[in-house]
């Protein structure tokens, strides 16, 4: 199979999406902003196909999933479908040698996820996975600062995933339901969390105590399988402390991930509500320092689309994501592109947080 990447002067990218909500829509404008196409669309009907379809533009609708699956014109497949659904669609796309980006979680147990991890690994294909608060510009300003070393030795975390959408008892999703898997709210956004967290740290979650609760056990007349609130203590590979807060039940808070970090010698703050922004304390200042191509770190830079005072944000960091999927695609490495491995840590780590909240909150080792 051949394909092409229009940035490289080798072609088009053409995409087949599963799914047809929120996701899908965002899916498919960072796909046209990498220079590819949206061939087909399918969703668990053929009429919601249909409709999906229309309203992304795709040029046509796909009557189920196989269709797109095993589709000659179709080169990178999306998975945009309810959670348990992610694994099987997958590894299916990959067995049919396409490429994938699948939304998190990758899988809803962890040897699902290794069976990814191996099935990609042993083919040339790209498999991505969404973890895409990597691409604020100002997230790869504070790794690059966390790597030269400024922060000092990574003493203590304070961090957070903070929503409200779930806040109330008439609140109600296919989350919630066993159909979500065993975790929603950790697995949902404490996943994307923790991942930031490594991510600029450049250190692993070694070990974690956790404890969970559901606060509504019936939702809309629906039962609640899971958790609307994890949290979590953390010790990192180097030692360093951390709790972790994980919601989506805090009033007023819409999307609010935090991550702040305290180093021997000074501190660092990314606020995803205010992406633009990375604030920098020392002993006898703080700094806020607001995007600008012109100041920040290479890595920074290249994801910054817009001069200084011309605010990005949540679409321009997925776009930046699926620039990095394509150039991939046309045999590139880009730096900090989230694969299927990256997928597979995330559901260690979700499953280690279950693990423990089962046994009261003990301490678990985070297996790597």
């Amino acid at each position: 199979m051949t394909t092409d990447v229009t940035h490289t002067g080798i072609g088009t990218i053409r995409s087949g999406i599963l799914g047809g909500g929120f996701m899908a829509r965002v899916h498919s404008t960072a796909s046209r902003d990498a220079g590819g196409d949206i061939v087909a669309v399918a969703t668990s009907t053929a009429a919601g196909g249909a409709r999906a379809a229309a309203a992304l533009r795709a040029e046509r609708s796909a009557s189920d999933a196989d269709e797109i699956l095993h589709a000659a014109d179709i080169d990178l497949v999306h998975i945009c479908t309810p959670n348990a659904t992610h694994a099987p669609f997958a590894l299916a796309a990959l067995r049919a040698e396409k490429h994938v980006v699948c939304e998190k979680p990758l899988a809803t147990t962890v040897a699902d996820a290794e069976e990814l991890v191996a099935t990609a690994s042993a083919s040339d294909l790209v498999a991505a996975v969404p973890f895409v608060y990597r691409y604020h510009p100002m997230v790869r300003e504070a790794r690059a600062r966390v790597r030269r070393g400024e922060l000092g030795a990574l003493l203590t975390l304070d961090c957070a995933y903070l929503q409200d959408w779930m806040l109330l008892p008439t609140d109600d999703d296919w989350r919630v339901s066993a159909e979500g898997g065993s975790s929603r709210a950790f697995a949902d956004i404490g996943s994307h969390l923790c991942d930031l967290i490594e991510f600029v740290t450049d250190e692993r979650i070694a070990r974690l105590s956790a404890r969970t609760r559901t606060v509504y056990a019936d939702r809309a007349g629906h039962a609640v399988d899971n958790e609307d609130i994890a949290a979590v203590l953390v010790e990192t590979e180097s030692g360093a402390l951390g709790t972790l807060l994980i919601s989506q039940m805090a009033a007023g808070r819409k999307n609010a991930l935090v991550i702040e970090l305290h180093g021997s010698q000074r501190a660092l703050r990314f606020e995803q509500e205010r992406p633009e922004q990375l604030w920098l304390g020392a002993r006898e200042e703080t700094l806020m320092l607001s995007r600008d191509p012109a100041t920040t770190a290479q890595d920074s830079a290249r994801l910054q689309r817009v001069p200084a005072g011309h605010p990005m944000g949540y679409q321009d960091a997925f776009n930046g994501f699926m620039a990095d999927v394509h150039a991939a695609i046309a045999g590139a490495a880009p730096e900090g592109l989230p694969t299927f491995a990256d997928g597979l840590r995330a559901t260690r780590v979700t499953e280690a947080v279950l693990r423990s909240a089962a046994d009261g909150g003990s301490w678990v080792e985070v297996s790597s």
